[in-house]
């Protein structure tokens, strides 16, 4: 491809950019139109571009409208997440697999690219602030470490989310869990069941909270508190999302995720959903569901026995007055569902087992039910039945059908 062409093109799209104050992240359709302008006013003009014609429009809408050497792999479906460990380190993840790409870039192009990806968020990355998390127009997930932080280059991390089921039952043929576990979990959502989804990073959590709420009745108000937008709900009529700040460069205006959840206890929600619980927000949650608010959450963890002893933790961070005889009992009398998800090693992302806390504490403990565990690679029925029964029956569930028609575990 002749470089000094491209360049030219280039030159013209950006002139017109500017000329009409075309937003190239938010209409790309235009700047595509501006590409082939440019291109047939380079061919009048006595540029021959031959069969490279499609290849120079493409590369220039890339680095115009797109992330530039990056944007194939946001172009490719199968792409789940992209990063640099430095500029001739371009990694890809395909099926839960990493691979070394081909692509070579310098320190000022991961710059550019890291401050174009920036744009749309709003959010900035400087000495002060060598962190950022922000997402993308596409929906998905930023994050950048800058020197002195890392040793010598910026590390940037995009995770997609190319899976994006709209109930529990498109995960189904995926092979995350079984047809009998979604029917389940479908009724416990809709019945109002506080549900927290539990695994490491990368594991799909969020996916299965995105699934788990595409369930949910049209008739109820959704408030969404998150660090970064993840939790996507296109088609729920009554869906407010809210996402936390950083701080301005003068040390002001931070909002922290707890002050989110208590701001959403104000804005009359039927379900609280907190994405990524770290911290003291713990304890906001708890006190949500504690009030009859039912709540969804993610959590990392290895196993819902850690989830539900890291949710016995996590809130004493918020002060000494909180202790954990408040805490343990209210873990075990508000929690109703843990999932707890994972990515195994072929790559692919399964349910491990689907537990319930029937509300009881022995020894500081609290009890646990397995509702559904895998066993020779398949989601299978325990010996445990969920709390509320009475919500179920409320929502015209029968849950000792749901759960008894299914075959246990041998």
């Amino acid at each position: 491809m002749d470089r000094a062409l491209a360049e030219r093109v280039e030159d013209r799209v950006r002139d017109a950019v500017r000329r009409t104050g075309i937003d190239p992240i938010r209409d790309r359709d235009a700047i595509r139109r501006a590409v082939d302008e440019a291109v047939v006013a380079e061919t009048l003009e006595g540029a021959s571009l031959g069969i490279d014609a499609q290849d120079v429009a493409q590369q220039v809408h890339d680095r115009v409208a797109g992330f530039g050497p990056l944007q194939p792999f946001f172009d490719d479906p199968e792409v789940e997440e992209v990063w640099i460990n430095e500029p001739g380190r371009v990694f890809i993840a395909r099926n839960g697999r990493s691979e070394l790409t081909t692509t070579v870039l310098s320190d000022a192009e991961v710059r550019s690219l890291v401050e174009r990806m920036l744009q749309w968020s709003g959010r900035r990355i400087d000495l002060s602030t060598p962190f950022v998390d922000a997402m993308l127009p596409d929906g998905s997930r930023l994050h950048v470490v800058i020197p002195d932080i890392t040793r010598a280059h910026w590390a940037v991390n995009v995770r997609r989310f190319v899976v994006r089921p709209t109930q529990i039952h498109d995960l189904v043929p995926a092979g995350t869990l079984t047809a009998e576990a979604a029917t389940f979990l479908e009724a416990a959502v809709v019945s109002g069941l506080n549900i927290v989804v539990a695994g490491g990073t990368q594991a799909g959590k969020t996916t299965i909270l995105n699934a788990l709420l595409g369930c949910l009745p049209a008739s109820e108000r959704v408030v969404s508190c998150e660090e970064v937008f993840e939790i996507n709900l296109p088609h729920h009529p009554d869906w407010v999302a809210m996402q936390t700040r950083d701080a301005s460069l003068e040390g002001t205006g931070e909002i922290p995720l707890r002050r989110l959840v208590r701001e959403a206890l104000r804005m009359r929600p039927s379900r609280l959903v907190v994405g990524e619980v770290r911290q003291a927000e713990a304890l906001d949650l708890l006190v949500a569901m504690n009030s009859g608010m039912p709540a969804a959450a993610t959590l990392h963890a290895n196993s819902a026995r850690e989830a539900v002893t890291k949710l016995c933790t996590l809130p004493l961070l918020a002060g000494q007055n909180i202790a954990a005889d408040f805490v343990v009992p209210t873990v075990a009398g508000c929690v109703d569902i843990v999932i707890h998800t994972a990515t195994g090693r072929d790559g692919r992302r399964r349910v491990q087992e689907i537990a319930a806390l029937p509300g009881r504490v022995e020894e500081g403990t609290v009890e646990i039910a397995d509702l559904f565990t895998l066993r020779h690679g398949r989601l299978t029925r325990g010996t445990g039945f969920p709390p509320h029964a009475e919500r179920f029956e409320a929502a015209g569930f029968d849950m000792a059908a749901l759960l008894t028609t299914i075959p246990r575990a041998a």
